[in-house]
Parts: structure tokens; sequence; C-alpha cells
């Protein structure tokens, strides 16, 4: 594998490890619902990574980040989809504490509701369009067709991505007696509420 493809799976790997708004959503949907929620959320972020690797082969992406009022109206809808996220997690929080059961029970699943919500907090994540089109660019060939080479690294991240996150899903699974207990399950809806809500915070305050 060429030096540059080395480089860019290392970088991309310690990026998909530092624990943000993707982490949260996957970790937030296991506990919801199980495995299946888990790994189809994490299915819909890392599908997102073609959208971003597409935007910014056909210069899209160039618009948002030069563009203060697509930028900004990007980066509010992103924000307000996590805290939306962080609510509906402190809202089980807060349900659970008025029943008297020593476990919590899962959620139905939906597939297409843990799809729609790991695709969207990606792709609505400013962060991920700043990344592709700074990032990108340094392993694209002018010799053959950008959004090819785009959409193959972007496939790479995609493996890379899909793999970590499974891997915090078969953790947590793996932990399911401890984590169904009630105590536990209403501290973790507890934290992962407070972070995905302080996360659209600090993302709604920040500058550009």
């Amino acid at each position: 594998m060429p030096l540059d493809l080395w480089t860019f799976l290392v970088a991309i790997t310690l990026l998909t490890m530092t624990p943000g708004a993707d982490t949260m959503i996957v970790i937030r949907n296991t506990l919801r619902g199980g495995a299946k929620d888990g790994l189809v959320s994490s299915l819909g972020i890392c599908s997102g990574l073609f959208v971003h690797a597409t935007l910014s082969a056909v210069g899209i992406s160039a618009v948002l980040l030069y563009s203060a009022t697509a930028f900004t109206i990007l980066k509010i809808a992103g924000a307000l989809y996590l805290i939306w996220l962080g609510i509906g997690s402190l809202r089980s929080f807060w349900n659970a504490k008025g029943t008297h059961q020593k476990v919590v029970a899962k959620k139905p699943f939906n597939f297409w509701t843990s799809l729609q919500e790991g695709f969207l907090s990606n792709v609505l994540n400013p962060k991920a369009v700043i990344f592709y089109m700074a990032f990108l660019p340094q392993f694209i060939s002018h010799e053959s067709s950008a959004l090819a080479q785009s959409l193959f690294l972007a496939l790479l991240h995609f493996i890379v991505g899909t793999i970590w996150q499974a891997f915090l899903v078969y953790t947590i699974v793996s932990a399911n007696g401890f984590i169904t207990k009630k105590s536990v399950r209403q501290s973790l809806d507890a934290i992962s509420g407070i972070v995905m809500v302080s996360l659209g915070i600090t993302l709604f305050l920040e500058k550009r």
C-alpha cells in the first residue's frame, strides 16, 4: 500500500477513535435498542462520509467553508440536532426515575429511525465538512477522477469507522446484564444526554 494511504489510514483511525458526537450516538442508541440499534446507527453515520467525500470532490464543501452564512446555517442545524438527541436521552433518564423496575427494558428497534439519526448526525456535522475539505485533497491525484478517489478514501474511512463502532457496540452488549440495571442505565442516559447537549452547545457557540 502506498505510503500516503497508510498515512491516511492512521489519521482517520485516530480521528475515528476520538470520542465525539458519533461515539455518543452509537452508545446512546445501543443502550436504547440493543446491538441492532447501535450497528444500524453506525451504518448511518459511516454512510454520511460518502456525502462529505462527494461534496468535497465537486467543490460544494468549499462554498460551505468560505460562505459565512452557509456555514453558520449548517453549524446551527448540527448543533440543534445534537441538543435534540441529548434531550431525548435526558427524558429517558427522568422517565426511568418514575418507575419501580430494577431493570430497564430496551425500546423497540426501528431500522429507519436508527439509520436516520446516525446519518443526520454525521451529515450535519460542520467539522466533518472541514475535515474532508482540508484533509482529503492532500491524498487526491490530479491524474485521475477526484470524485472516484474521494469516494475510495471515504470507503476506507467507512471500513475503519464501522469496525471501531462495532467494537463499541460489542463492548456495550457484552456488559448487558450490568448496563440494564436501572441505576446504571439511568446514569448512562444522563451522561450521554449531558454530553450530547454540551457538544451541541459547544458547536453552536464555536467560532468559525
